[in-house]
C-alpha cells in the first residue's frame, strides 16, 4: 500500500470538490489522485518540449527561434483557457 497522507484543504475546497467526485461516481481522494497523475511534471514538459523541437527539426530542417516558441506558448496557453470553463 502506498504511503498515505491527509491534506488540509478549506471547507469551502471540499464542498467544491465533493460535486465532481460524486458526479464521477468517486470519492475526493480519487479526484485529486486522477489530477495529480494527469499533471504533467517540469522535467514531463521540458522532455515533451525537447521532443517537439526534434520533431520539427527533423520535418522543417530547423527549430524556431525562442521569440516564435514565446508567441506560440502565448497562442496556446489563450487557446487552452477558451477550452477551460472554469477560466471564464
Amino acid at each position: 500500500m502506498a504511503d498515505e497522507t491527509g491534506i488540509e484543504v478549506s471547507a469551502a475546497t471540499r464542498d467544491r470538490l465533493t460535486a465532481p467526485a460524486t458526479g464521477q461516481g468517486t470519492t475526493i481522494r480519487q479526484l485529486v489522485e486522477e489530477l495529480a497523475e494527469g499533471r504533467p511534471t517540469r522535467a514531463g514538459c521540458a522532455e515533451r518540449a525537447e521532443q517537439a523541437r526534434a520533431e520539427l527539426s527533423s520535418v522543417l530542417g530547423t527549430v524556431p527561434g525562442k521569440e516564435a516558441e514565446a508567441k506560440a506558448r502565448g497562442l496556446l496557453e489563450r487557446l487552452g483557457a477558451r477550452q477551460d470553463p472554469s477560466a471564464a
